[in-house]
């Protein structure tokens, strides 16, 4: 019996097999330009020994830097439940406080203006001290002015690491800073005993400062914008932290006498299991008789020497549209542009070379833009930018937009015709409905009313907030409708239920995620276990069976509770799934749990 949707799986074969692929070019280029050329892109999805991975599980150092400056208190998007940038932070130092392995090293940085840290140094992950720092991040607050991380990151690279515990830095920043180069020549300095995983928060986060960091850091850059939600990202970073680091990577070509390669690709300093790394090269000059090339790709893991070949044919794909040949440019750009923000000497040459490529592949740099043409006269389109006047949201309209994942319920019956004050801040109200009136007495209330905001803006001009007291006044509002504070987030509540071993308690708390009452979870445990192992697997049964689709949120919180499970010696469990299952209302396996 079917209980879900069409589903689709895809395989693919050999996954983690090196692949190549080359692209003939177009006659019509200049000749020895990338474009007349053939290119060759190679991918790379390394897949790294299970006991490597394993060996590694319980060690490093984990240093989380966060933004604590001003301009964090902004909001991480205008739609709906959005949430401030220093709150979504919170709750991804929770999710990765959560996550870390019992017995590695852990320390959390606030900077602005200044800097502090919740411990003197790094301390041992265990229940105690993680239960200090959770309750320092509930205190968080973006309180500590500008953007100033060169201070914190000098302080924390001359603090002692640890023997066999390499250490990881995570940064989080909305902003940029003025000595960009200054603090990327620091990480580059300790990029041998430090790795440094960067996170953009919002449209302000330099993307020099940010993808600087990780190149130089040997470690992974993020984005957050939009809608983007800040833990899945931050996640998958913790992800390539607790593998262990890639080094002495090299690429070297073996080709036919009378061909030479123009590696285009900066060098690859660094490679993750999970992680795809791609490889352009333009290739030059024509073959004397052989027809494939191969490409070598050496680097050491945990002081094993790693080695991957790939034999690939010289003959071009059939017609792609130059996408290899587009992305090749773009990579070799986007390296020209870096080139460029450092400070070379020859900086005419760099941009005259990056314009050059930019008009002959059609992809856009910093000193070139797209321009609109007219299609019958091939010339270009010009004169002034049209205004258009696009109607402004009308008044009752904002009085019902949500503000800070804030709303009252709605029960107005209101006019939809006032005009939308520019300095009105958007919230949900309620009102009580009220009788038609006739059209002057509208008006004139609505001279009355627009004068009374004016009034209550401009007492309340030096906060930037508008009582929402005063708004439901003015409209006749029913005050005895309470705010409603947004539905806490189930996943996290759970989450921030987890000790640091891994299990749960069986507590009214637990019960109250999973919809149950704590004496429905007690009169359903099986004998043969004690109430947190019980509460661990329905744990994981929920986690599994109610968000799977968040899994890259979770996933460290289900391996520290499958290995807490197996720890307690407690026999053959699929019994106790089964009784998960039923209470829970889910169809989890043993075997997906992992136990």
């Amino acid at each position: 019996m079917f209980d879900k949707d069409v589903e689709l799986f895809v395989f693919y074969q050999d996954t983690h097999q090196p692949s190549a692929l080359v692209e003939a070019g177009v006659t019509t280029a200049p000749p020895g330009s990338l474009m007349r050329d053939p290119v060759v892109m190679i991918s790379l999805y390394p897949e790294f020994p299970e006991e490597v991975i394993s060996s590694l599980a319980l060690r490093g150092e984990f240093v989380f830097v966060i933004d604590r400056s001003g301009s964090m208190d902004s909001m991480m998007h205008h739609g709906r439940r959005a949430q401030k940038r220093i709150e979504s932070a919170k709750d991804t130092l929770l999710l990765l406080l959560k996550s870390l392995p019992i017995g590695c090293y852990f320390n959390i940085y606030g900077f602005g203006s200044d800097f502090e840290s919740f411990f003197p140094q790094s301390v041992v992950y265990k229940q105690k001290t993680m239960d200090q720092a959770l309750k320092r991040v509930k205190e968080m607050q973006a309180d500590m002015g500008g953007t100033e991380i060169l201070q914190p990151l000098k302080h924390i690279y001359s603090q002692r690491c640890h023997p066999d515990h390499p250490r990881q830095l995570f940064v989080f920043t909305d902003g940029e800073v003025f000595n960009t180069k200054e603090v990327l020549d620091l990480v580059k300095s300790h990029a041998h005993s430090h790795r440094c995983f960067s996170f953009g928060i919002g449209e302000g986060a330099s993307a020099a400062l940010i993808t600087g960091m990780a190149r130089e850091g040997s470690g992974h850059a993020q984005f957050i914008t939009d809608t983007d939600r800040m833990q899945p990202k931050v996640m998958q970073s913790l992800r390539f932290a607790l593998q262990p680091a890639v080094v002495n990577i090299s690429v070297d070509w073996t080709l036919p006498d009378g061909i030479t390669v123009d590696t285009l690709s900066p060098p690859i300093n660094v490679l993750f299991q999970g992680q795809r790394t791609l490889i352009y090269a333009q290739l030059k000059g024509e073959s004397s008789g052989g027809s494939e090339g191969a490409v070598t790709v050496k680097y050491s893991l945990k002081d094993q020497p790693v080695t991957n070949q790939l034999h690939f044919c010289l003959k071009p794909t059939e017609e792609t549209g130059l996408s290899i040949h587009r992305l090749a440019a773009r990579t070799l750009i986007r390296s020209l542009e870096q080139e460029e923000r450092s400070g070379a000497a020859d900086v005419e040459g760099i941009r005259s070379r990056m314009v050059e490529l930019s008009v002959q592949a059609g992809v856009s740099s910093v000193h070139t833009a797209f321009i609109a043409v007219n299609k019958d006269s091939r010339q270009t389109v010009k004169g002034p930018l049209q205004q258009r006047r696009v109607q402004t949201r009308d008044f009752f309209h904002a009085l019902t937009t949500p503000i800070g994942g804030m709303c009252l319920k709605d029960h107005c019956s209101a006019s939809r015709s006032s005009p939308l004050p520019a300095r009105v801040p958007h919230a949900y109200v309620g009102c009580t409905a009220r009788p038609a009136q006739p059209l002057a007495s509208k008006r004139a209330k609505s001279k009355s009313l627009m004068g009374k905001l004016g009034q209550a803006l401009s007492r309340n001009r030096d906060s930037q907030k508008f009582r929402r007291s005063e708004m439901m006044t003015l409209y006749g509002c029913d005050r005895s409708l309470a705010i409603t504070e947004p539905q806490k987030d189930l996943l996290l509540q759970l989450v921030s239920l987890q000790k640091a071993s891994g299990c749960w308690d069986l507590d009214a708390t637990l019960a109250d995620v999973f919809g149950k009452t704590e004496d429905e979870l007690t009169n359903q445990k099986p004998a043969q276990v004690d109430g947190s192992v019980w509460a661990t697997l329905l744990a994981l049964i929920w986690l599994y069976g109610c968000k799977i689709e968040q899994q890259v949120e979770w996933q460290f919180v289900a391996m520290k509770a499958a290995s807490w499970i197996g720890s307690q010696k407690v026999g053959d469990l699929s019994q106790c799934v089964c009784a998960g299952n039923v209470l829970l209302g889910c169809q989890v396996t043993k075997e997906t749990l992992g136990i």
